[in-house]
């Protein structure tokens, strides 16, 4: 009798381009096919080209096409697709999927997880008291959580009541062998800037609120009043797009713009810029500054969320006030005038994201917390013996 092994279904809001989402992709393509299998259940959509990035023919995808409002009404449906499912683990990513905890354990789920990621803009510093309320209404439906960042970690023990001995702390990993530093500038694909005496800050991420572009934009507005040097590339798209490009056509410096668009090849785009920049109001653990920083590109953030437990302002990158783009565009212009600075600087992000952000750390400590959290339910795994193919 052959033995399966067991089911991971990973539970999302949306499952399309962001860092959260990424950093699915890079647990299931990493994690042993032979010792884990996975299901990706987004309670809004799927998007296909997004789903191409998971290298595995085995996971299955599930869309619940959610309607707006809470997911009360659509438990009935999530209780069934659970108990066909029959999965080990559900695992909901922040609080946009935490209802479905409760389907899950009603459907006889042995391991719920939760992971805290970051706060949206809703409630970009975490501090509305509704959002603490309905964490803790969810709380007992939970087995054990994730926080990605020390200050997420805080967040669940102070203000929504979890015991310590509940929650484990585990950061992103990258893969620096895809974001890896280039010798040189390289040309960027489609990329009208590139001359020598151009100077290349780069933006990956949603054009949404929380993630402020619109700070960058007069920020560069600001710096480009003393440099017109600089170009800036802009990856990713949202609803903010239309704004941004009016703010730079009537500063009469769309000339000076690259928007690229959604792209795959983030990598490459990494690897002809010469510094990298994240304005956000909130963020958990930055895939994208993680990125950079493997990329060997200085990078400026602001300082919030988990951004300080990645960058050491003035050692590993500069952090700047949310929202201050005065401060963003001086911090800019400081890597622009002294390159000596954003050298140094960029090697030692890059050693810091070798030494402590590495994929298969990240890997080993959600497989170790899987294993951990079922052995406590009771669940037996199946030797790595039993699942050897024959």
């Amino acid at each position: 009798m052959s033995v399966q092994s067991p089911l991971i279904v990973h539970v999302v809001y949306r499952f399309g381009v962001g860092g959260l989402e990424n950093g699915i992709v890079n647990l299931v393509n990493r994690m042993p096919a032979s010792r884990w299998r996975h299901a990706i259940l987004a309670l809004t959509e799927v998007v296909g080209e997004f789903a191409d990035r998971i290298q595995r023919h085995d996971v299955r995808y599930v869309e619940l096409d959610k309607r707006p409002g809470h997911l009360v009404r659509d438990y009935p449906r999530l209780y069934r697709m659970f108990r066909d499912l029959k999965p080990a683990v559900v695992h909901t990513r922040n609080l946009a999927a935490l209802e479905a905890v409760v389907p899950a354990r009603a459907a006889g789920v042995p391991v719920r997880i939760h992971g805290e990621h970051g706060w949206d803009m809703n409630d970009p510093e975490g501090k509305r008291l509704r959002y603490r309320l309905v964490r803790r209404a969810y709380r007992p439906f939970v087995n054990h959580y994730v926080a990605l960042s020390h200050h997420l970690n805080d967040y669940l023990e102070r203000a929504v009541g979890v015991p310590r001995e509940r929650i484990s702390q585990t950061y992103n990993g990258v893969d620096t062998e895809h974001f890896r530093p280039a010798d040189t500038r390289l040309p960027i694909p489609g990329c009208p800037f590139g001359a020598i005496d151009e100077w290349l800050i780069g933006w990956v991420g949603r054009m949404e609120g929380v993630k402020d572009p619109l700070n960058l934009a007069r920020a560069f507005i600001r710096a480009s009043e003393r440099s017109d040097r600089l170009r800036l590339v802009l990856v990713g798209d949202g609803a903010l797009r239309a704004d941004l490009e009016n703010v730079f056509k009537t500063a009469g410096l769309l000339d000076r713009v690259w928007f690229a668009g959604e792209r795959k090849d983030v990598a490459d785009i990494m690897r002809g810029l010469d510094c990298f920049a994240l304005p956000s109001l909130a963020e958990g653990i930055s895939n994208t500054i993680l990125e950079a920083m493997a990329s060997r590109l200085p990078v400026v953030a602001t300082r919030v969320g988990g951004n300080p437990e990645l960058i050491e302002s003035g050692m590993t990158g500069v952090l700047v006030p949310r929202a201050s783009s005065d401060a963003l565009a001086d911090a800019l212009l400081h890597y622009f005038n002294h390159r000596a600075t954003a050298r140094r600087h960029a090697k030692a992000a890059r050693q810091l994201v070798e030494n402590r952000f590495s994929l298969s750390r990240m890997v080993h400590d959600y497989s170790s917390l899987y294993e951990r959290t079922l052995g406590a339910a009771g669940v037996p795994l199946p030797s790595a013996q039993a699942l050897a193919p024959r």
